[in-house]
C-alpha cells in the first residue's frame, strides 16, 4: 500500500527522475571522452573514436600504401572505423544500458542509441 491514499510520493518520484537524468549526463560525458580503438588487416589501418562514435585518429602502415591499389587501402580505413565504432557502441551499452533500463528499459528515449 502506498501512503497518502495510493498516489505515489511525486518528490521522491522528481528526486529519482533527477538523479537519473544527473547519471546519464555524466556517463554521456564519460563516453565523449573515452576512446576505442579499431584495426584492420593485422593493424595495417587503426582508427580510433570516442565512446560517442566521433573519429579522433587514423593511422596507416606505410607498409599499406600501394599507389596501384587504393581501394584495398580504402576498404581497409573503412573496416578500421567500423570496427572502432562497434567497439564505441559496445562503450555505450555497457554504461548507457543500466541507465536506460532504470528509465524503462530505453526503448523510445530519445538520445540514446538503443
Amino acid at each position: 500500500m502506498i501512503p497518502g491514499g495510493g498516489q505515489p510520493n511525486m518528490q521522491q518520484l522528481l528526486q529519482q527522475a533527477q538523479k537519473m537524468q544527473q547519471d546519464l549526463a555524466a556517463a554521456q560525458e564519460e563516453l565523449a571522452r573515452a576512446e576505442v580503438q579499431g584495426q584492420a588487416g593485422g593493424g595495417l589501418v587503426q582508427a580510433t573514436v570516442t565512446g560517442a562514435g566521433e573519429l579522433r585518429a587514423l593511422v596507416i602502415d606505410p607498409k599499406a600504401v600501394d599507389p596501384e591499389d587504393t581501394e584495398t587501402l580504402a576498404d581497409l580505413v573503412v573496416a578500421a572505423v567500423q570496427a572502432a565504432t562497434e567497439n564505441a557502441q559496445a562503450l555505450q551499452q555497457e554504461k548507457l544500458g543500466p541507465l536506460a533500463q532504470g528509465l524503462g528499459g530505453g526503448s523510445g528515449i530519445p538520445g540514446l542509441p538503443f
